[in-house]
């Protein structure tokens, strides 16, 4: 059976109350009615202790005369008594008194005679007219009982003390549960309220909608869980910003590269043709378009290998072999390969590092890394110098590849190692760079050598790779 949570916490709130209220009750109705008990029997026992001294001072003959008063006194207090010698016979005796055989019986004579006294709070009513409290006090001489006397007074008083605080005690307990049903009507609703809305916003989340702010008072549990759920949405609202965003390059990643495989393909085929239909073709004009051919070749080759290399090390395909050698090695490598295209913009490669430097890397992958943004730094520098720097930093060899381009927007910088993403889309024409691949590859693979790779750039003003690769520590 399905009870909704709004009378689950109303149900809670009043039956806690509920037993609480019993439980006090139950405890304070027998805590008065000692009290009540114990006041009567005191107050008896202090009445028949003043008749005992009466009792000790007075021949038996004059007994009935001298203890009057205290029989007009203790009737106003509801209270009967008589007095007895050392034999059990009545010496004086109360009018509405019970039998005196009732009440000095064989159990309760004993413990007189042994200068015991008898306190009873509520005797049992089997044995007098009514139930009532009783009071027996012996007078012992010598070790032996002389007497004593025995009062008794019916317990109505007590229980209509009782009877009147239970009256007073269901007021309270119906004040009590209207205030509590009204407060936990208010709570319940409070709460319930809470979840309704938590429970719209996880529709909400269902249906594809995370533009959810939840209100937060940061005051319970439920707060938290608003807090938590704002927090979820916000990153579920950021995840699919970014999933988009990645589609969206996706889309025009496909799309250069459609264009980019369209322009070699459409150049070697009319080059192709040309070749076998014209006649006399000379020499020179042939090697021109093999040349061509080749080149076209060798740049549909370069897309495919970036997107190889890219899932490669995406998937962890790739194993470094790393060794110790020369930085400088690399560099001229890099300045070999690439001056010619440096050359074209009027750029200058310039190689700033000591012979001695060594690094710890795969030298091909760190060739792949250089070249990568060396040709970067070629592609957006016009008529300007390009530095290959490298020097010793605390136990690892710094790279450093800086240009006097154009430089990158602030906003740019943050998203250059995300794959298809490209800093300027009027980029895409030049040969070099223009997948958006290139830097993304960089970046997995300083990862890959447990390295680390920053850049700092201004618009206009150029910018700088740094590239840190930790070296070994040598063996003591």
């Amino acid at each position: 059976m399905k009870i909704k949570y709004f009378y689950q916490l109303l149900i809670s709130h009043l039956g806690l109350l509920l037993i609480a209220i019993i439980i006090i009750s139950t405890l304070l109705s027998h805590f008065v009615k000692d009290i009540a008990y114990q006041n009567r029997v005191d107050e008896m026992s202090s009445y028949g202790n003043e008749i005992l001294e009466n009792y000790k001072q007075l021949p038996k003959t004059e007994m009935n005369f001298r203890l009057r008063p205290f029989e007009d006194i203790l009737s106003t207090r509801q209270i009967r008594f008589f007095v007895f010698d050392e034999n059990g016979d009545v010496l004086s005796q109360q009018q509405g008194m019970p039998p005196h055989e009732a009440l000095l019986t064989k159990d309760l004579w004993a413990k007189l005679s042994k200068g015991e006294q008898i306190i009873v709070k509520r005797s049992d009513s089997r044995r007098l007219d009514q139930e009532a409290s009783l009071v027996a006090l012996p007078v012992m001489e010598d070790g032996k009982l002389k007497g004593g006397v025995v009062l008794i007074a019916p317990i109505q008083g007590a229980e209509e003390l009782i009877a009147q605080m239970n009256r007073y005690l269901y007021i309270i307990v119906f004040v009590a549960l209207t205030i509590t049903f009204i407060l936990s009507l208010f709570l319940s609703k409070f709460h319930v309220n809470r979840i309704k809305k938590l429970r719209e916003a996880t529709e909400k989340i269902a249906q594809g909608d995370y533009n959810i702010n939840l209100e937060n008072k940061h005051f319970d549990e439920i707060g938290t869980l608003s807090e938590d759920f704002n927090m979820m949405a916000k990153r579920l609202q950021q995840s699919r910003e970014e999933i988009d965003r990645l589609e969206k390059r996706r889309r025009q990643f496909i799309a250069d590269v459609s264009h980019e495989l369209k322009t070699p393909l459409t150049t070697i085929r009319g080059l192709v043709e040309w070749l076998n239909t014209a006649d006399g073709v000379p020499a020179e004009e042939k090697e021109k378009c093999y040349a061509l051919i080749t080149d076209e070749t060798k740049r549909m080759l370069r897309l495919v290998n970036e997107n190889m290399d890219y899932e490669k090390i995406r998937s962890n395909q790739i194993t470094l072999q790393k060794f110790h050698y020369p930085l400088i090695d690399t560099f001229e490598v890099i300045k070999e390969q690439l001056n010619r295209i440096a050359e074209e913009k009027n750029n200058q490669l310039i190689v700033n590092v000591d012979p001695e430097q060594k690094v710890y890397a795969d030298y091909d992958r760190l060739i792949q890394i250089l070249v990568n943004i060396t040709k970067n730094a070629i592609q957006f520098t016009e008529g300007g110098l390009i530095f290959l720097r490298g020097k010793q930093g605390d136990g690892e060899t710094i790279i450093e590849v800086e240009d006097t381009g154009i430089g990158i927007a602030p906003e740019e910088v943050k998203h250059i190692w995300e794959r298809f993403y490209k800093a300027d889309i009027s980029r895409t024409n030049t040969p070099y760079g223009e997948y958006g691949l290139g830097l993304s590859i960089v970046k997995q693979l300083v990862d890959l050598h447990d390295g680390h790779i920053d850049l700092k750039s201004e618009k206009h003003k150029g910018t700088t790779f740094i590239i840190r690769l930790p070296l070994p520590q040598e063996k003591g």
